[in-house]
């Protein structure tokens, strides 16, 4: 069965998201744009430390977000929303620092802006993976969710896999440059003029729009969100998880920080783990369509991390 969301009317994202999310005290885009955050100063010997104790000074931190609803994105009127940034927002709001202002970039371009300094975290329900563990350091998991396609209505080329753009050579399919859903599509032998990469969810639904491709992969819930908001002679698949190795990748989304942040990493995983605890992380999540099914289980980063 498909995920049921909260519906959401095309075009209201503004009126409906800037109430809701002005209760939780979320800055403006445009308070961070064009701007840089001062870099990570030093590990455990009081770097990460500095670091909260400069976040709690300013009374604000920077957010990197690539735009793909409900994870992490950009409302009509400019406010960072989602789950990701409703989370960092509670979790840093718990430790003394009572704003978030987002900065949105293209996925590809999110870990790289971490590492330049661009923002102080990534609120974008980045999956934990090893090759990312190498670059930068992530929360405990705080989501997840099974894949989907977005397709035509009706799925007039029955794709439900990976493995049917194998079978059927004229078929294309979007997918996110630097995503989960890349890795996925060329683990399962997806050849790359197949794959029509995209810099955020947007630019695959105008791909779809323009007959360019035949499905965009990404989330469900993300498929979800999206077409309630722009509507459309679409329809998302039903979800899955890929089984690789016999096993099913049951991918796990974190906060994500650069690696010298320690201390920090600390603190932002003891209130992670209070918000799993009291029901929190769940209620954080349900405006975005997460329900239980969605949560954290006992899987850690440092598994994830290993592959």
């Amino acid at each position: 069965m498909k995920k049921q969301v909260p519906a959401v009317r095309r075009g209201a994202w503004g009126r409906r998201d800037a109430l809701r999310l002005g209760g939780v005290g979320l800055a403006t885009l445009g308070l961070a744009a064009c701007s840089r955050v001062d870099g990570g100063d030093g590990g455990e010997g009081g770097g990460s430390g500095s670091t909260l104790d400069r976040l709690r000074e300013q009374g604000f931190v920077k957010v990197g977000l690539a735009n793909e609803i409900p994870f992490g994105f950009v409302d009509d009127s400019g406010n960072p929303a989602g789950q990701s940034p409703a989370v960092a927002k509670a979790v840093f709001e718990e430790l003394g620092v009572p704003e978030i202002q987002a900065e949105s970039v293209s996925w590809d371009g999110l870990i790289p802006g971490l590492k330049s300094n661009q923002f102080d975290v990534i609120a974008a329900g980045m999956f934990i993976t090893p090759e990312r563990c190498q670059q930068v350091a992530f929360s405990e998991p705080t989501a997840t969710s099974p894949e989907a396609f977005m397709v035509a209505e009706g799925n007039p080329h029955g794709i439900q896999h990976f493995e049917d753009f194998v079978d059927n050579p004229d078929l294309r399919l979007a997918v996110l440059n630097g995503s989960v859903e890349q890795t996925y599509a060329n683990h399962f032998g997806v050849p790359e003029d197949q794959q029509e990469l995209i810099t955020n969810q947007t630019a695959g639904y105008e791909l779809l729009e323009a007959g360019r491709a035949d499905a965009m992969s990404m989330l469900s819930v993300s498929h979800e969100y999206l077409l309630q908001e722009r509507g459309g002679p679409f329809e998302v698949t039903e979800p899955f998880f890929p089984v690789i190795d016999g096993q099913e990748e049951k991918g796990w989304g974190g906060l994500c920080f650069r690696q010298d942040e320690n201390a920090l990493l600390e603190e932002v995983n003891r209130v992670i783990a209070e918000f799993k605890e009291n029901g929190r992380l769940l209620e954080l999540g349900q405006d975005w369509g997460f329900t239980e099914a969605d949560l954290p289980d006992d899987t850690t980063t440092a598994e994830l991390c290993e592959g």
